[in-house]
């Protein structure tokens, strides 16, 4: 054995030390105390091991000795405390009869001086009437202190009946006299039950805490017994008084909301409001509000409604779905159960304001029953309905139920309801607002709704331009060098667009007015794609019309956006509109700018491109794109600037990104466009070109067998007559009337066209031997030449350039001297002579006038057949 631990343990061990509180705790069980006892009899090794150990019970007598020594303190301690308690007790039923006894006598006093004043009255009723004055001031006040002494008489006898009261549920367990007062019957009385019955239960809390108690300290105090007699030391029994109170109570209940319920049908307003307020004291007034609110004939016969299905007809959902028709309105059954709404609530505020005094609070519960219940469940119906029609169907219908529902708020905010003829008060305004914004935020937190939104305008403009797609998808070519990078973009947008079109036709989730809308929209039949074959957008027929850009498809994909952002101010809120009308922007730049009409400028771009070098006359049905592509960008630009970025005007930062989104994509149609009409100039230049390589060499070096013929039948050459055909039939035309081109644009083509077709000319004309009959075509032809350039909106400087070819035809035609004149003049300009005469020397030259290098006023004077006369040779060498 360890001798530390013997050491450490007393030969007589000490008992356990216990105080007053160990025996008042509410958790102390006698049962459990005597095991905590007796589990020290035996040391934990012995318990635990086999019994060969002898029992040792002094230890255990010591233990039940000392606790019988405490036992015994504390019996003496608690019978004096319990005597101090009713000798208290017994103190205040003294003083109590006293004041009753007091009370009795002052009442009989005051009795006996009322019945001396009447007799004095009565005597003095023939007086003089000088006295009648005073003696009715004298009465008046002995009147009111009757009526102060009788109100203090009703409280006293009030009070003992209710000690009395007290005394026979404590004692008896039973409520008799209460329940006497109200087997009477009548309003009164059961107001007055109420009254009384809510006393008790306050008197009960104070002096009967053990009924009020947990459960496990009512069963320890029953366990100990009940009240004590000090005098006796007897033991009586004791009634649990919360238990009989509550019955008591809960009966009184019933009863009271049944007399509400009778007086509501007999429109006993004042009644009610007596019933109303005393269920109020009790809980709150709960009970009585859900039993005016759930008991209300509106509530029982729209839950009997609200089991039938939505029945609105076909052809209004058919509208719902369809883009571009208008929106039908409010579903049916919504307007009518929102018109019975508002009529029930404006008189039902009526009823509530006389028949509550705390009406406010019986309105917001009537408020929110009708919101939360009736109105939701019909809501939920009329949109679940509205899904299985389309995206579109569900948000129009959303749109229109929230703006109805809104106006409903509005009209009960301008009734006042219970404040009428005045407008609602705030907190009822402030309540009205919460229960239309709970209706919606299922559909309208965080992204959800302008998801759906872009999802809606998303699928309408795939299926829009899914001919388009498709048809330049099959057109498109792989370029190659420099127009591989400006494709490239467009090409995966058509891919993408084409291939989500495909995909949702091809869902399972589409639901088939959905279907139905998008083939419409996409001008397919119903006979066309879908998920059984492959191939099927490979079987579908197209146009030259299904790839050309159309104004009216622009402005059908800009209106169903203008409505989308008609819905998204009056759904979202103010906060989230400039991030709302983002999202949609992106979504309009991108259909409409970038698959649509960057589209349609890259295929006339390839086309243009394409017959740069070509051998036959080039095919401008390319040109007619550029007309609505610039449309579509104007109108595209007005509304954007116009519309989605003043509602983004809160947000700078997302208006700058707007903006700045806005100019990259009309700057990028812009170099599209600017490069389809350069590509168009270098086709024109390049077919010119080609034509004037065709000219043949004996053009203007007719043989004198064909001279006549050929001085009578030919105006000009065939290739002067096919260049400017083409110039003035068929390029202007088409730039002008197909291609939209007119004011500064046209005048710019025009002025380049011209610069490069002189300059063209100036070096046809040095490759061909004149004679003197050629001269004469020459010059025909050069004047034709001219004359269709002045045809074009040309600039006044381009206009002047072009009289040099009117003076290199000149060079072919004039004879040695006038030839040396118009060297002088052409190549060193005219001479202009002062007051002295001609100065020597000196050559101005006067502005406007046509100028030509000497080299090559050789080259054209050399191409003449007598260009090697001494005549013209001397010309030449005066230079």
């Amino acid at each position: 054995m360890d001798r530390g631990s013997s050491a450490s343990r007393a030969l007589f061990p000490t008992g356990p030390s216990f105080t007053l509180e160990d025996f008042s705790s509410p958790d102390f069980i006698v049962s459990d105390f005597i095991d905590h006892l007796t589990d020290a009899a035996l040391p934990t090794n012995r318990r635990s091991g086999p019994a060969h150990h002898a029992f040792d019970p002094k230890p255990l007598i010591r233990t039940f000795e000392n606790a019988l020594q405490q036992l015994a303190a504390l019996t003496e301690e608690l019978q004096e405390k319990e005597s101090e308690l009713l000798l208290q007790v017994r103190r205040a039923e003294i003083q109590h009869d006293q004041t009753l006894e007091t009370l009795g006598r002052k009442l009989d006093q005051s009795m006996a001086q009322f019945e001396a004043l009447d007799l004095s009255l009565n005597s003095s009723a023939n007086s003089p009437s000088t006295t009648s004055n005073a003696n009715a001031n004298v009465a008046v006040q002995i009147g009111e202190k009757l009526e102060e002494l009788d109100r203090k008489r009703r409280k006293a006898q009030d009070a003992n009946f209710l000690i009395q009261c007290w005394i026979e549920v404590s004692e008896t367990g039973q409520l008799t006299s209460l329940e006497e007062i109200q087997r009477q019957g009548g309003p009164e009385n059961k107001v007055r039950c109420a009254v009384i019955a809510r006393q008790l239960m306050r008197i009960s809390q104070r002096l009967d805490p053990a009924s009020w108690a947990t459960p496990n300290s009512r069963t320890a105090a029953l366990t100990n017994g009940g009240i004590t007699n000090g005098v006796t030391g007897a033991v009586r029994p004791r009634h649990n008084t919360r238990e009989a109170l509550e019955k008591f109570c809960e009966l009184l209940e019933q009863d009271l909301l049944k007399q509400f319920n009778n007086s509501y049908r007999r429109q006993n307003f004042d009644d009610m409001m007596d019933c109303a307020r005393v269920l109020h004291d009790f809980n709150g007034g709960a009970s009585v509000i859900a039993a005016f609110v759930n008991q209300h004939q509106f509530f029982i016969d729209r839950d009997q409604l609200l089991a039938d299905e939505v029945t609105t007809d076909n052809e209004t959902w058919e509208r719902l779905a369809d883009p571009d028709s208008e929106p039908p309105g409010v579903e049916p059954s919504l307007q009518s159960l929102v018109d019975e709404v508002r009529i029930v609530m404006q008189e039902e505020s009526f009823i509530i304001k006389r028949a509550f005094p705390y009406y406010e609070t019986v309105l917001v519960k009537f408020i929110q029953r009708v919101f939360q219940q009736s109105i939701q469940q019909r809501l939920e119906m009329v949109l679940d309905k509205a899904t299985t029609i389309s995206t579109l169907a569900f948000l129009r219908s959303l749109h229109s139920s929230r703006a109805y529902l809104a106006a409903l708020v509005e009209d009960l905010k301008t009734h006042g309801l219970t404040e009428h003829p005045e407008p609602c008060t705030a907190h009822i305004a402030q309540t009205l607002d919460q229960q239309l914004e709970e209706l919606f935020i299922p559909y309208l937190v965080g992204n959800s709704y302008i998801e759906r939104e872009r999802k809606s305008l998303e699928e309408m403009y795939n299926s829009l331009l899914f001919k388009f797609t498709l048809y330049h998808s099959r057109r498109k070519k792989a370029p190659t060098g420099f127009m591989a990078a400006i494709a490239q973009q467009g090409t995966q947008l058509l891919a993408s667009a084409k291939d989500a079109y495909m995909e949702r036709l091809e869902s399972s989730d589409l639901t088939p007015t959905q279907k139905r809308i998008m083939l419409r929209v996409a001008r397919i039949s119903e006979s066309g794609p879908s998920s059984n074959t492959s191939n099927s957008k490979n079987d579908i027929e197209l146009s030259e019309q299904d790839g050309a850009l159309n104004v009216a498809y622009a402005k059908r994909m800009i209106g169903w956006l203008a409505e989308s952002v008609r819905r998204t101010l009056e759904m979202g809120s103010a906060t989230d509109t400039p991030k709302d009308v983002q999202t949609l922007l992106h979504l309009l730049l991108t259909s409409v700018g970038q698959v649509y009409v960057e589209t349609a400028l890259d295929a006339a771009l390839d086309m243009s491109t394409s017959q740069e070098s070509t051998k036959t006359e080039p095919d401008l049905s390319y040109l007619p794109t550029l007309r609505p592509a610039v449309t579509i960008t104007n109108l595209v630009s007005r509304f954007v600037t116009t519309v989605l970025i003043r509602l983004a005007e809160g947000n700078t930062t997302v208006r700058r990104a707007m903006e700045s989104s806005l100019r990259q994509a009309t700057d990028t149609i812009e170099r599209k466009t600017n490069a389809v009409l350069r590509s168009t100039l270098d086709v024109a230049i390049n077919w010119i070109s080609r034509v004037l390589s065709q000219q043949k060499k004996t053009d203007f070096r007719p043989r004198d067998a064909e001279l006549e013929d050929y001085l009578v039948d030919a105006l000009q050459t065939p290739t002067c007559q096919a260049i400017c055909t083409f110039l003035s039939t068929k390029l202007l035309p088409t730039l002008r009337s197909d291609a939209g081109l007119d004011g500064a644009n046209l005048e710019i083509f025009a002025c380049e066209l011209a610069g490069a077709v002189r300059r063209l000319l100036m070096e046809h004309f040095k490759k061909f031997q004149v004679n003197a009959t050629g001269a004469l075509m020459v010059t025909k032809d050069i004047a034709r030449y001219v004359d269709t350039l002045r045809a074009w909106p040309i600039t006044r400087e381009v206009e002047t350039s072009l009289e040099v070819l009117t003076e290199v035809g000149y060079l072919f035609i004039i004879g040695p001297e006038a030839l040396k004149e118009r060297g002088k003049t052409l190549v060193g300009g005219s001479q202009q002579g002062g007051k002295g005469g001609e100065k020597a020397g000196k050559v101005e030259v006067i502005p406007g006038e046509p100028r030509l290098s000497k080299a090559d006023f050789k080259a054209f004077v050399q191409r003449r057949e007598d260009a090697g006369s001494a005549a013209v040779q001397a010309v030449l060498a005066s230079l």
